[in-house]
Order: C-alpha cells, then sequence, then structure tokens
C-alpha cells in the first residue's frame, strides 16, 4: 500500500532528525499509558510533593516508560526528569515532564501533555509537546520549523495588544510570585481581548506555536516546563524571553512568548507591573 502525503512528510523529518524521531516514539508511548489509567482514575495512588502539587503512579510509570525508550537508543545521553531527576553526565541531555497537567488529569480535565526536549551543552535541539486527549503533537527541531502533526505552523500574525488572546499560569506550588503576578494580571486584563489558564505551560506554549494565543507568560516553571515549547516557539517564528529580556528562562523559571508585535507590547507591562 503506497503512503499517504502525511506519512510521507513525517517519514522524511524523522529521517532527517533520528533524535525528533525517537522523542515521538517516547512521547507516544507515555501517552498511551496515561491514557489508559484516565480510564480508572480513581484506582490511582497519588501523593503530594506540595502544596497542590501532585504526583500519580501514572506520572511515574509514563517516565519511567520515557526513560527506557531514551536510554535504549541514546545510553550515553543525560536524562533531567521531574520525578526521576538527574541521571547521566553528557553535553546531550533530555528534559522530560511525563504528565505535565497532573491536576487536570487527576479531576477528569481533558488538557495535559507530555514534553520532551533534547538539548546540547544547553541548548534545546529537539522538542516535542504530545497532547493524549486530542492526538495532537507539536515538534520541533531548531532550524527546521514547527508543526502540529503534519502541518507546519506559525504563530499568530495579530498586531494589536487590545485584539489578543494571552495564556498564563497561576501561582499554585509556591506563593513567592503572588502579589507581583495579580498585579500582572490586571494589567493584562485591562489592555487585552482575554486571559486563559488551562493549567498545563507545555500546552499553554504550544498554543502560541501553533497562533491558538497571541502570547504567554507564568513564572518560577522548571525545565522540564518549558524546554520544549519554548522551541516550538522560536521555530515558528515566535519570541521568548525572561522578564529581563534575556535568554535566561530556562535557568529563571520566568517565560514571556509570543509573535514578536504582541511580545514587544507584553513585555513592559510585565516589567512594569
Amino acid at each position: 500500500m503506497a503512503s499517504s502525503p502525511c506519512t510521507l512528510i513525517e517519514e522524511t523529518r524523522s529521517a532527517m532528525h533520528p533524535q525528533l524521531n525517537v522523542a515521538i516514539k517516547a512521547a507516544r508511548r507515555a501517552g498511551n499509558l496515561i491514557q489508559r489509567a484516565a480510564q480508572d482514575i480513581d484506582r490511582l495512588t497519588i501523593s503530594k510533593k506540595g502544596h497542590a502539587d501532585f504526583v500519580s503512579e501514572v506520572d511515574r510509570a509514563a517516565e519511567q516508560a520515557i526513560r527506557e525508550i531514551l536510554t535504549e537508543t541514546y545510553p550515553d545521553h543525560a536524562i533531567l526528569g521531574e520525578e526521576g531527576g538527574a541521571s547521566g553526565n553528557s553535553p546531550y541531555c533530555w528534559i522530560v515532564d511525563p504528565l505535565d497537567g497532573t491536576t487536570n488529569f487527576l479531576h477528569g480535565f481533558p488538557l495535559y501533555s507530555v514534553s520532551i526536549a533534547l538539548t546540547h551543552e544547553g541548548i534545546v535541539n529537539h522538542g516535542v509537546v504530545y497532547d493524549p486527549v486530542h492526538n495532537d503533537l507539536f515538534t520541533a527541531s531548531r532550524g527546521s520549523g514547527a508543526y502540529l502533526n503534519d502541518r507546519r505552523i506559525r504563530v499568530s500574525g495579530r498586531t494589536r495588544l487590545d485584539e489578543s488572546l494571552i495564556g498564563t499560569g497561576f501561582p499554585y506550588a509556591h506563593m513567592t510570585h503572588q502579589e507581583r503576578y495579580l498585579r500582572m494580571m490586571a494589567e493584562v486584563m485591562r489592555k487585552t481581548a482575554g486571559l486563559r489558564r488551562p493549567g498545563s505551560a507545555a500546552i499553554d506554549l504550544a498554543y502560541v506555536a501553533a497562533g491558538r494565543y497571541d502570547a504567554f507568560w507564568e513564572l518560577d516553571l522548571k525545565p522540564w516546563d518549558i524546554a520544549a515549547g519554548t522551541l516550538l516557539i522560536q521555530e515558528a517564528g515566535g519570541l521568548v524571553s525572561d522578564l529581563d529580556g534575556e535568554n535566561r528562562f530556562l535557568e529563571t523559571g520566568n517565560v514571556v512568548a509570543g509573535s514578536p508585535k504582541i511580545f514587544a507590547q507584553l513585555l513592559p507591562i510585565l516589567q512594569n507591573a
């Protein structure tokens, strides 16, 4: 049977970027495991890592499945996972969030994701964000663009902040930035068309890359929340920085991202809030 055009596109991209192909395989494996568990959430074992910060046996099992695939193919690579911590010592490091949006998942709220990125000497070269509920696979490789399934994606072309839809994430585990965040939110609400907080930073960033949001910001995130999603945005023609307008968001955990014109209008509002 002849391959479909969609399959040919995916096969061509996979051949060009075998590391991306391994990440896709791992993300889909984890997503399948998560979706099977979603059919019987009440039977899961759940524990708390901190205030409003939950972890389930599914998070751990999904990360283990990802680690097995990555280490089978690249045994010398390091891995940094949300649940399993850091392992290995290599210029190549996989950054893994096996279930971004655990609280959503545990409540049956159908928006969560698997996020996998590969860095080389601190630079993100490949990123995958997989939404298993909608079977949406967001992928990017440095210098090769960003894709949703087989379709090339670009950030929004909107130019006016007052017509823009902005994504964000509320403080939940640590309230260090609560007052500053509330000031930011008040300013952004007054100057935009709307604000959304679905509860999965990886999905939020992927939505910016796909033009579903015009911009996004959040404070105090971890590398596994944002490594893949920020590459998606950059490869889709968007801009990403920390609150100082610098490229240190993986270190600071503070992220501002968006299409170039909306990013330029949003960043000073957040800085001055």
